[in-house]
């Protein structure tokens, strides 16, 4: 059994209330990730600010 097909069968036994929850959390997870990654991107522009200068004139 996948990992995909694991989750699926233990999410369809929880009541309505924790379904919500789980879907709250992976919202969280996906947000989180989000933000590590623009965090990443916002270093990387910044320290070669002087090179992005130069290669936009």
């Amino acid at each position: 059994m996948s990992l995909e097909e694991k989750l699926l069968k233990e999410f369809q036994t929880l009541s309505e209330a924790n379904k919500l929850e789980v879907l709250d959390f992976v919202e969280f997870l996906k947000t989180k990730s989000k933000k590590q990654l623009e965090g990443i991107m916002d270093n990387i522009i910044e320290q070669n600010r002087e090179a992005l200068e130069e290669l936009a004139k």
